[in-house]
């Protein structure tokens, strides 16, 4: 049985940092595509970072999203502790929203109907 598991959400101030970790049990990372997503208050799930199984990292397609979080935010993995991270710096308020990581195999998408395996979220709340 497939499971992801978010922990790091949490209420920072304007400016400050968290750090997101996902951990798999029952698929290993480093043989699928890693999504991070996030989800705001009645707006739709988006692609933040992701990925690849050889370790591309990706922002997705929309060059407005990937500068919303461009040079702020890094995605890692690491193989041993099967382990996906998100490391957010310089946050700001309109970064509010519950955090998911999703993993899938083959390629790496920033389309959420792409992807099977989703935890269940972990919330992160930016206070101005």
């Amino acid at each position: 049985q497939v499971q992801l598991v978010e922990s790091g959400g949490g209420l920072v101030q304007a400016g400050g940092s968290l750090r997101l970790s996902c951990a798999a049990s029952g698929l290993s990372f480093s043989a699928h595509a890693v999504g991070w997503f996030r989800q705001a208050p009645g707006k739709e799930r988006e692609f933040v970072l992701g990925i690849s199984r050889a370790g591309f990292v990706w922002s997705g397609e929309s060059t407005d999203y990937a500068d919303s979080v461009k040079g702020r935010f890094t995605i890692s993995r690491d193989n041993a502790k099967n382990t996906v991270n998100l490391q957010m710096n310089s946050l700001k308020p309109e970064d509010t929203a519950v955090y998911y990581c999703a993993a899938r195999s083959g390629s790496l998408r920033n389309d959420a109907r792409e992807y099977l395996y989703w935890g269940q979220g972990t919330q992160v709340t930016v206070s101005s």
